[in-house]
């Protein structure tokens, strides 16, 4: 499946902090096997201009330690925290059938099933409860929607088209108590 996509680039992980005082940093892995992200050769900062040469050290917590070639003293790694990692999207495995890569997602276009356009999918955010969508919506506005296959049913990589299922919301009643959910809870895509 080739996909011509607007980003070429897919952020693998961050570095979160400096560690030590020998150029070691930590990076957060955004990878579904976390030490991928060091498989795939050098890394991209954001602007593509600068190359980094990582090696996995060791692992701390949630992060891993890594040596970045060229950068050996403290001051040098502090500079580097919040950088975002990135590769080429042809340089990852494919997916398999309904799973994507929120870069594959982040641009296209939400409609609703009737074909209305509902907005553009400006980011992908996971707060530990599944995939949230954000969608900015033509008049600049945004709305978040889960990403299940209840709320996107479809999703078409070459038309950049998803369909969206607005959900049902929660009524607040005047008084400030909730009456009933109308539709019911969904697992979330895998």
């Amino acid at each position: 499946m080739t996909v011509a996509l607007e980003n070429e680039n897919v952020c693998v992980g961050v570095i979160t902090a400096a560690h030590g005082v020998r150029g070691f940093v930590k990076v957060k892995s955004f990878t579904a096997n976390a030490e991928d992200f060091a498989a795939y050769g050098d890394l991209r900062d954001a602007s593509g201009k600068r190359c980094l040469s990582v090696e996995i050290a060791g692992r701390i917590k949630d992060c891993f330690l890594v040596k970045i070639r060229g950068v050996n003293d403290r001051n040098s790694a502090e500079a580097l925290r919040g950088t975002e990692l990135f590769v080429s999207r042809s340089q990852l495995p494919e997916t398999a059938e309904g799973e994507f890569y929120y870069a594959d997602l982040v641009g296209m276009t939400a409609k609703s099933p009737d074909g209305t356009v509902l907005g553009v999918v400006k980011a992908i955010y996971n707060f530990g409860a599944g995939d949230m969508l954000e969608i900015e919506k033509p008049d600049s506005d945004t709305e978040f929607v889960g990403f299940t296959n209840k709320t996107v049913p479809a999703v078409n990589l070459k038309a950049r088209e998803l369909t969206v299922e607005m959900p049902d919301f929660v009524e607040v009643k005047p008084d400030g108590s909730d009456s009933e959910l109308r539709s019911g809870a969904e697992e979330p895509r895998p």
